[in-house]
């Protein structure tokens, strides 16, 4: 038995280029997915860096607000603080009057008190 060598019709350089080509479907193939890979990803950090950039929006808006109650307020401290020191202007005044008023009571008692009991002199 013998057997009859096998010819190959095809020469090396048609081998190389459907190899070359299927190669390059290959590669195309990967690439398209890749590229719709990083789409996707640059989609959702897109989404990501939108939803980032509202809140922070949210919170400097927020911020805003407070600093201006915190004026507001520095306003409304300074407003109570100068009428506490007109009260205390007022009743350091009062507190003046009713020590003289209790003065001159006292003082009055005392002297009736002498004429009463005959300590004065009487002319």
């Amino acid at each position: 038995m013998t057997t009859t060598p096998t010819t190959v019709s095809y020469t090396l350089e048609d081998v190389l280029d459907r190899f070359e080509q299927k190669m390059d479907k290959q590669f195309a193939e990967v690439n398209q997915k890749m590229d719709r890979q990083f789409a996707e990803v640059n989609q959702k950090m897109d989404r990501q860096f939108a939803e980032v950039n509202k809140q922070f929006a949210e919170v400097n808006q927020k911020l805003n607000k407070l600093e201006i109650g915190q004026v507001e307020l520095s306003g409304e401290i300074k407003t109570l603080d100068e009428k506490v020191s007109g009260i205390d202007k007022r009743l350091d005044n009062q507190e003046f009057l009713n020590r003289g008023v209790l003065v001159a009571l006292i003082v009055a008692l005392i002297g009736g008190a002498a004429k009463l009991f005959g300590w004065l002199p009487t002319s």
